[in-house]
C-alpha cells in the first residue's frame, strides 16, 4: 500500500476527477485511467493534495457510473485494475492520495445479485437483498406506496415474471436501473464491508459515500407523510451503527470515510461526524448559498460550529459533478443552487460570474477545513449548453425534458489548441465541447499570470504554506456593509467585497493574493476578493 500519514484530510485540498470527461489516453472520446495517469503531473502542480475519483466500475452507465455492476472491477472503457492500481502508486509517488466513491444504496440493475432476485420468485432469498413488494390494487396495478424517484416519477417499478405476466415491483430511489439494496440484511452490510476492505489494500486513502443518509429505509414502507418523524428512508437512526462498522474497519488502514450527506438540519448533519462515525461529509449549504455576504457568512458560521461540537473538520464545496458550474450560477440573477430550479435558457452574465468566482475561490480556499474543487473548477468553465439530442443524463428525461440535467457541467475538459476536442483525445468527444473554449485550455492559461489557473496554482501553494484547519481559529473582523473579512491564526485575512461600492479592506502589512485588481485607492471592487498579512 502507498503510505497514510493520519489526518491529512483535515485541511488537504481535494480534487474530483470525473474519468469519463478528465482525459482520454486511447483517442476513442472517453476519459480513461491512462488519461489521468498522464495528466498526473498537472494535478500535483496544481497543488492538490488528493484525488477524489467519481465511479470507475462496471457500469451500463444508465447514471454516469453511479449505476455499479461490479465494485471490484475497472469499467473496460476506462481501463483495467492492473491500471487503477498503477494510477494509485503514481499518484502517491507525487503526493496525491486517492479517494474511490463507493455506492451504497444502490447496484446496477446489471449486478449479479439483482440479475439473480429477477430470476427468483417472490419470497427467494435473492429478493430479500432488495425491497420487492407486490403491487396495491386490484392485480396489483399500483405501485406499493407513494415515493418518489429523485430523478422525478413514482420510486418504484414493475418485473415482469417469465409467462410474461406482471409481478412484484422493486424500490429505486434513483433510476429504474438502480434498485435500492436493503441495508436490513447482514449479506448486504458483510459485502460492502468487504468492497471497503478491496480497495484500502489497493492503497486508496479514503472513501467517499455516495447519498450516505439513504441507505436505511422503514421496513413498512409506508406512504410518505411530510409531518412524520423519522423520515422513512433519509437521516434514519439504524444508519449509525452501519457507519461505526465502516469506521472500526477504515481505521485499521487509516483510511477516511467522506459522507455525501444532503441534511438541512446542521445537528442531525453533525452526528455522522462523531468520533466513531465518518471523518468528514460534504458541505452543501455552503455550495448552495447565494453570493450574499449575511447568507455566506450565516452558512459560514453554522458549518464551523456543527462541526467543532464533534471535533470534526469543516468541507468547503463550490462545485461537483451534479450541479450548475460556478462561474454560471455566479452570473445569474439567482446565485443560489437548487435542483428544482434547474431550467434551460436562464440568463447568465459570463464576465459578472467569473469576477465573482475568482473571489468565493480566494474565500472558500481560505476557509478552516478541508476543501474540494471539481476538474476544470480551477479554470473557471462555465456550464456548457448541451443539445438536447445529445444529453444522456437520465434526469432531463425523467423531469419530461424540463430540466436540462447534469450533462452540462461534464463536459470533456479543454487541454490545448483552438478547437475540439482541444486535445482531450479521439476525433469527438461523448459530450459535445462547445466551440468557444479555447481560452479554458492549460496551454493559454498557464501562460496567463492573470488566468483562473495561475490563481488557482498561487493560491493552493499559499494555502498548503498555511494550511488552514482549526475551526476555533477563525475571527470575523468588524467591517463596513457587505464586505466580509475574517482572520486566522497564522496571520491570514481574507476580505471579500459583495456590496456596490469599493470597500476599504482591513488593516494590513502585504497583499497576498487578489482576485483582481484594486483600485487606485488601494480598495476592494465589488465582487473581489483579497489575501493579506496581517
Amino acid at each position: 500500500m502507498p503510505h497514510q500519514a493520519s489526518d491529512w484530510w483535515r485541511s488537504a485540498a481535494i480534487y474530483q476527477v470525473y474519468i469519463r470527461s478528465f482525459a482520454d489516453g486511447d483517442g476513442d472520446g472517453t476519459g480513461d485511467l491512462a488519461g489521468v495517469r498522464a495528466r498526473l503531473p498537472y494535478l500535483a502542480d496544481l497543488g492538490v493534495e488528493a484525488l477524489w475519483f467519481t465511479p470507475w466500475y462496471v457500469s451500463p452507465l444508465a447514471d454516469g457510473g453511479y449505476d455499479v455492476a461490479d465494485y471490484r472491477a475497472i469499467d473496460p472503457a476506462f481501463g483495467t485494475l492492473a491500471e487503477a492500481e498503477k494510477l494509485i502508486t503514481e499518484a502517491d509517488r507525487l503526493g496525491l492520495r486517492t479517494i474511490v466513491d463507493v455506492v451504497p444504496n444502490h447496484v446496477s440493475a446489471e449486478h449479479r445479485w439483482f440479475r439473480a432476485a429477477l430470476a427468483a420468485p417472490p419470497g427467494s432469498p435473492e429478493r430479500a437483498r432488495f425491497h420487492f413488494r407486490p403491487g396495491r390494487g386490484p392485480g396489483g396495478e399500483r405501485p406499493p406506496n407513494d415515493w418518489r424517484s429523485e430523478f422525478g416519477g413514482p420510486a418504484w417499478s414493475r418485473t415482469t415474471e417469465p409467462d410474461g405476466t406482471p409481478g412484484e415491483w422493486y424500490l429505486h430511489l434513483f433510476a429504474p436501473e438502480q434498485p435500492d439494496l436493503d441495508w436490513s440484511h447482514p449479506e448486504v452490510r458483510a459485502e460492502h464491508e468487504d468492497v471497503l476492505r478491496f480497495w484500502f489494500e489497493r492503497g486508496a486513502a479514503g472513501i467517499r459515500i455516495d447519498s450516505a443518509a439513504l441507505l436505511a429505509k422503514d421496513p413498512e414502507l409506508p406512504d410518505f407523510d411530510p409531518q412524520h418523524d423519522p423520515h422513512p428512508y433519509v437521516d434514519r437512526d439504524e444508519l449509525h451503527d452501519v457507519y461505526r462498522a465502516w469506521r472500526a474497519l477504515a481505521d485499521r488502514y487509516d483510511g477516511v470515510l467522506i459522507g455525501e450527506l444532503w441534511l438541512p438540519d446542521v445537528e442531525r448533519f453533525a452526528r455522522y461526524l462523531r468520533p466513531d462515525e465518518l471523518h468528514t461529509a460534504f458541505n452543501f449549504d455552503f455550495l448552495a448559498c447565494p453570493w450574499d455576504p449575511d447568507r455566506l457568512r450565516r452558512s459560514i458560521d453554522a458549518t464551523l460550529a456543527a462541526h467543532a461540537g464533534v471535533g470534526a473538520p469543516a468541507t468547503w464545496v463550490l462545485s461537483n459533478h451534479d450541479v450548475t458550474r460556478t462561474v454560471t450560477r455566479y452570473g445569474r440573477a439567482d446565485t443560489g443552487f437548487d435542483f428544482a430550479a434547474k431550467r434551460f435558457g436562464t440568463p447568465t452574465d459570463p464576465a459578472l460570474g467569473t469576477r465573482r468566482a475568482r473571489a468565493a475561490a480566494l474565500l472558500t480556499l481560505a476557509l478552516p477545513g478541508a476543501v474540494y474543487l471539481y476538474q476544470g473548477e480551477e479554470r473557471g468553465l462555465p456550464e456548457a449548453e448541451v443539445p438536447r439530442d445529445r444529453i444522456v443524463d437520465p434526469m432531463h428525461d425523467r423531469s419530461g425534458g424540463i430540466d436540462p440535467g447534469r450533462d452540462g457541467c461534464r463536459v470533456p475538459l479543454p487541454w490545448e489548441g483552438t478547437e475540439p476536442p482541444y486535445g482531450f483525445g479521439g476525433p469527438t468527444t461523448w459530450l459535445p465541447q462547445p466551440a468557444d473554449w479555447a481560452p479554458y485550455t492549460v496551454d493559454r492559461q498557464a501562460a496567463d499570470p492573470h488566468s483562473m489557473l495561475s490563481l488557482y496554482r498561487t493560491a493552493l501553494r499559499l494555502r498548503r504554506a498555511g494550511a488552514p484547519a482549526a475551526a476555533d481559529g477563525l475571527r470575523w473582523l468588524p467591517t463596513a456593509p457587505g464586505l466580509l473579512a475574517f482572520a486566522l491564526p497564522d496571520g491570514l485575512i481574507c476580505a471579500v467585497n459583495l456590496a456596490a461600492e469599493p470597500a476599504t479592506p482591513p488593516p494590513h502589512s502585504e497583499v497576498l493574493l487578489t482576485s483582481g485588481p484594486l483600485d487606485d485607492a488601494g480598495r476592494l471592487p465589488q465582487d473581489t476578493a483579497a489575501w493579506l498579512r496581517g
